[in-house]
């Protein structure tokens, strides 16, 4: 029997085309709607178009009402999987915030292409069509938002943007893809070990994101203090350092109650305290910095947006980190 699949369009190249100028642009009736019937012969589809946004356009808000969406979807039907097409560019970022704020099993899967409808070796209907196989599949219940691209599954949590044009830019750095994609099978070698859930209605405070550079000066830090930012994230030089011009600005941050979160700048490796210098890691940990890994600095804003405008916590921020 075939599986009932709700499939959500939010826009992205997977939806765009190329003009004769070179210029890619949105399509006004969305291309993938013309695929249907190939579709169909992997799953029932029942389809929504959400938003029609480069993804450079999506904010936390989109994010939030997407998450509406399918909660509201799943209340009317009962469905075995959700697919999302989206974006390249922001794709991991809303992974991630369906990943920490949707409590349920049935696989939800996004996946985008990296070259528009009428391009030469356009990438679209081929990782939608194997994002729908995934997402019908009986052994992706339970793992949490997942990314499918290039015959690839990758866990939300890992997943990043690496390449700027290449059909495999989705990588996990030192995790590597949870399964792999054949013309007759999908594959799962590992799953995640830990899943979060949090609640948010809304986003009533903010969260900045700085990334670290040798003689960076404090000024851009006082700025984020001075603009009543609710929190920081810091990507850090190597296993969480900064340079010593900017520690004022974080002490004065922490001693006004504002999360300084700070992860590695580095793809592999784990941010953790650990040298007593002043910008040290163990220097800002003793301040009261908080130390996450296993995300990079885009997926720790979002956490601690999450984190700071979760409804009733359960437990603090810090601990929300420390358990990554």
């Amino acid at each position: 029997m075939k599986k009932q699949i709700l499939l959500i369009h939010t826009g992205g190249t997977i939806s765009m085309h190329v003009e004769e100028n070179g210029a890619v642009v949105p399509d006004e009736v969305n291309p993938l709607t013309k695929e249907r019937e190939k579709l169909e012969q992997f799953a029932h589809i029942t389809e929504i178009d959400a938003f029609n946004l480069p993804s450079p356009h999506m904010t936390p808000e989109h994010m939030l009402t997407l998450r509406k969406i399918i909660e509201e979807q799943l209340k009317k039907a009962a469905y075995d999987g959700i697919v999302i097409t989206h974006g390249t560019d922001t794709l991991e970022e809303t992974a991630y915030f369906l990943d920490l704020t949707i409590h349920t099993d049935i696989p939800i899967i996004l996946t985008g292409a990296m070259r528009s409808s009428n391009e030469i070796g356009s990438d679209g209907i081929y990782n939608l069509v194997a994002a729908i196989r995934v997402a019908s599949e009986e052994k992706a219940h339970g793992l949490g938002v997942l990314v499918v691209m290039n015959d690839e599954i990758h866990a939300a949590a890992n997943v990043t943007k690496t390449s700027t044009s290449n059909v495999a830019t989705f990588q996990s750095p030192q995790y590597g893809p949870i399964g792999l994609i054949t013309n007759k099978n999908i594959h799962f070698h590992h799953s995640p070990v830990l899943r979060e859930f949090a609640e948010v209605h809304d986003f009533k405070k903010r969260v900045a994101l700085l990334k670290t550079y040798a003689g960076m000066e404090a000024d851009i830090v006082e700025a984020i203090r001075l603009a009543k930012y609710d929190g920081l994230v810091i990507e850090g030089f190597g296993q969480g350092n900064v340079p010593p011009s900017i520690v004022p600005s974080i002490q004065k941050l922490l001693d006004d109650g504002i999360p300084v979160v700070i992860v590695s700048r580095c793809f592999n490796g784990i941010a953790q305290g650990v040298y007593g210098y002043v910008g040290g890691g163990k220097m800002l940990e003793d301040l009261g910095a908080i130390y996450t890994n296993g995300i990079n600095g885009q997926k720790a804003r979002l956490k601690l947006l999450v984190a700071l405008n979760e409804q009733n916590p359960k437990i603090s921020i810090a601990e929300f980190f420390y358990r990554n």
